[in-house]
C-alpha cells in the first residue's frame, strides 16, 4: 500500500483523513495577522536556538571544566532557590499579559502594580531561602551559592516589561534583551574558566545576566517612547491581580517543585556527584522546552481574540495547538531517545556517559509539557486557574512519592522515570473537570487526527 493525496485528502490503503486535521494549517498563511504573529514567533525562537546554542558551547564547556560533582552542587543551588521561586513571580505572568490585551489603556496602573508586587515577592523569597538555609545543614560554600542567585531574582521584576511587548506582539525588543543578557553572562563564565574562578563565582554569572537582562528590558521600553515614571501602584489593582493569580502562583511553586526536587532529593539520598551526571541530562533535556513556551507566547494573543469572535474559531486554534505541540515534541524525544549516549559523550565527555540513561528516559517528559504548556494557556483563556493548581499539587506529590521510591533502588534513572510518570498523571487530572475535559479530548485528538471530527463534537 502507498499514502495518495488527492482534493486536501491523505489516503493509506482503506484509511482517510484531511489534510485540515494537520497541525501545519493553522490560519491563512497570505493574512496580515499570520505575517504579524509569524515575525514576532521568528524573534523569539531566534533567540531561544540562540540560547540553546549557548547551553550547549558555554553551559557544556563550564560542566566539563567543573567535572560532575562540583557541576552537582552548582545545580543544587539553583535548584534550591527554584523551589521558592513561584514567591517571586507570583503567577502574575500570563494574567498581566491577559489584563493588557483586554485593557490596553490601564498600562501604566498594570505595569506599576505588577512591579511592586514582584519587588515585594522577591524580597520575600530572599527571606524564606535565608531562613530555610538556617535550618539546614549545608557547607559555606553551597549557603553563600544559594543566597547569591537568590538575591538576583530581585533584578526580575523588570520582567513586567516583557508581559507589555507580549501583549503588543512585539518580541524582537525582548529578544534583543535577552540577547544581550545572554552574550554578557556567556563571555563572563568563559572568563571564568579561563581565570580558573572558584565555584562560587558562577553563582554571580547567573545575576550578571538577570542584571543585564532588566537594564536591556527597562532601554528597550524607554525607547519605544514609554515612560516608566507613568508606572503607578494601586492597591485595589494589586488585590484585584493577586485574586486572580494566587492559584497560578501556588501552582507554579508546586511546578518548580517538582520539576526541582530530585535535583534536590538525587543530592540528599546519593551524592553531589551523581546529581551532576542527572544535571547534565535534564539540562539537555529541557533545553526544548523554549519551544511550546515561545510558540504559545506568541499565538495566546490571537487564540484570546479567536474566542472574541467565535467558540468555533476558538477551538479550531486551540486544537491546532494541540496538533502542532505534539508533532514538534515527537520530532525531538524519537532522535534523541537513540542518540542519547553520543550526544552525551560528544557534549560533555567520557566523564558524563551515566547521564545517557536518564537522558534516554527523561527526554519523553517533554511530550507531556509540550502538551501541557498549550493546556495551561486554554485554561488561562477558561479562568480555570484551579484545575492548573490541581494538577501542578497532584504532579508534586506524585513526584516526591516516586523519586522516594525509585532513587533507592534504581538512582538517577529512577529519578527519570519518577518525573517521566508524574508528568504524565498531570494529564489525566483535567478529566474530573467538565470544562476542563475539553483539553484532554483535544489532545486525544491530536494522538488521532482520524477521529477528530468525531471527537469534536464532544466539546
Amino acid at each position: 500500500m502507498s499514502w495518495r493525496l488527492k482534493n486536501d485528502r491523505i489516503s493509506y490503503g482503506t484509511k482517510s483523513f484531511s489534510l485540515l486535521h494537520l497541525p501545519f494549517n493553522m490560519i491563512n498563511i497570505h493574512s496580515q495577522g499570520f505575517k504579524r504573529y509569524f515575525t514576532n514567533t521568528s524573534w523569539m525562537i531566534t533567540e531561544k536556538i540562540i540560547r540553546m546554542a549557548a547551553i550547549v558551547f558555554v553551559g557544556v564547556y563550564v560542566a566539563r571544566y567543573l567535572g560532575p560533582e562540583r557541576f552537582g552542587l552548582l545545580n543544587y543551588a539553583i535548584s534550591f532557590v527554584a523551589l521558592f521561586s513561584g514567591i517571586a513571580t507570583l503567577g502574575l505572568d500570563g494574567i498581566v499579559v491577559r489584563n493588557l490585551l483586554q485593557n490596553s489603556k490601564d498600562r501604566a496602573r498594570l505595569l506599576g502594580t505588577a512591579f511592586t508586587l514582584k519587588v515585594v515577592g522577591a524580597i520575600v523569597l530572599f527571606v524564606a531561602v535565608s531562613v530555610t538555609l538556617y535550618l539546614t545543614s549545608h557547607d559555606t560554600s553551597t549557603n553563600t551559592m544559594v543566597l547569591i542567585i537568590a538575591g538576583g531574582m530581585l533584578f526580575k521584576s523588570f520582567n513586567v516589561i516583557e508581559f507589555y511587548f507580549q501583549s503588543k506582539v512585539q518580541a524582537r525588543f525582548t529578544t534583543i534583551s535577552q540577547f544581550c543578557a545572554l552574550v554578557v553572562s556567556s563571555f563572563f563564565q568563559i572568563g571564568l574558566i579561563f581565570r580558573n574562578a572558584s565555584l562560587v563565582w558562577f553563582a554571580w554569572a547567573l545575576v550578571l545576566e538577570n542584571v543585564t537582562m532588566g537594564v536591556s528590558l527597562v532601554f528597550m521600553y524607554l525607547k519605544n517612547r514609554s515612560r516608566i515614571s507613568k508606572w503607578l501602584f494601586k492597591w485595589r489593582l494589586a488585590v484585584h491581580l493577586l485574586r486572580d493569580s494566587w492559584p497560578l502562583a501556588l501552582s507554579g511553586l508546586m511546578i518548580m517543585i517538582y520539576m526541582r526536587i530530585d535535583q534536590i532529593m538525587i543530592k540528599e539520598m546519593l551524592n553531589a556527584k551523581a546529581l551532576g551526571y542527572y544535571a547534565a541530562a535534564v539540562r539537555f533535556s529541557e533545553a526544548w522546552y523554549f519551544i511550546p513556551v515561545t510558540i504559545t507566547a506568541s499565538i495566546f494573543p490571537a487564540i484570546m481574540n479567536a474566542k472574541k469572535i467565535s467558540d468555533g474559531v476558538y477551538y479550531d486554534r486551540l486544537q491546532k495547538l494541540f496538533n502542532l505541540m505534539l508533532w514538534i515534541a515527537l520530532a525531538v524525544v524519537i532522535p534523541m531517545t537513540f542518540l542519547a549516549e553520543y550526544a552525551i559523550t560528544l557534549l560533555y565527555g567520557e566523564n558524563y556517559i551515566p547521564a545517557a540513561g536518564v537522558l534516554r528516559i527523561h527526554i519523553w517528559s517533554g511530550i507531556f509539557v509540550f502538551l501541557g504548556v498549550a493546556v495551561s494557556k486554554y485554561l488561562l483563556a477558561e479562568n480555570l486557574v484551579m484545575v492548573s493548581f490541581g494538577q501542578a499539587v497532584a504532579g508534586c506529590i506524585a513526584n516526591i512519592i516516586l523519586n522516594i521510591i525509585f532513587i533507592p533502588s534504581y538512582g538517577i534513572k529512577g529519578a527519570a522515570w519518577a518525573t517521566l510518570l508524574s508528568y504524565a498523571i498531570t494529564i489525566f487530572l483535567l478529566l474530573p473537570n467538565v470544562r476542563a475535559r475539553k483539553a484532554f479530548f483535544m489532545i486525544m485528538c491530536s494522538i488521532y487526527p482520524v477521529k477528530q471530527k468525531n471527537a469534536d463534537k464532544s466539546f
